[in-house]
């Protein structure tokens, strides 16, 4: 499991610039969950001027790589207060992203809404509903879920990889100092 560095942890842009490459992958593996693959990418543009040209080569890095690699990150990402978030599987990240929109303190039939709802995903698309939860509250998460699956399989995928950016950049911007 992966934790984001506590606030005296966090290097200035000139740290993560003079960091070696597998520093720099160990450093930023969990912008992107399960994927420590897009650090490394994302290191080869260095040097970088500010912490968005860090996001910004973390998002080149998804986008210049395979259909199939998006579908696996997409896929990496867990259910919105689903098993993981139960069993306490969850990366450190994912768990206080979730905490922060109050997905720990679900009522029964909000959890039940949102059992409803990864499963109306997982058929429709063979993927998780993912949403950047720090930017939502709680009913914006259910109406975007609802609202997300009417897309077609390729609206929804750009979308995901597009709220993956936003989980990523934020991310990213804990870990600058």
């Amino acid at each position: 499991m992966t934790h984001s560095p506590a606030p005296a942890d966090r290097h200035s842009l000139a740290e993560i610039n003079a960091l070696s490459v597998p520093e720099f992958t160990a450093y930023f593996a969990g912008v992107l969950e399960h994927s420590p693959q897009y650090a490394r990418a994302a290191a080869a543009a260095r040097p970088f001027a500010d912490a968005e040209a860090v996001a910004t080569a973390f998002a080149h890095a998804v986008q210049a790589d395979s259909e199939d690699a998006q579908l696996r990150l997409i896929r990496a990402h867990p259910d919105l207060a689903g098993k993981a978030a139960l069993a306490g599987e969850l990366t450190a990240e994912s768990a206080h992203e979730q905490a922060s929109a109050g997905l720990d303190r679900l009522t029964p039939e909000e959890f039940a809404e949102f059992n409803r709802l990864n499963a109306a995903y997982h058929d429709r698309f063979g993927l998780p509903y993912v949403v950047c939860v720090r930017e939502h509250d709680k009913a914006g998460i259910f109406e975007g879920a609802r609202r997300r699956l009417e897309n077609t399989p390729e609206q929804e995928r750009a979308a995901a990889l597009h709220e993956i950016g936003r989980i990523a950049r934020l991310r990213i911007l804990d870990l600058i100092a």
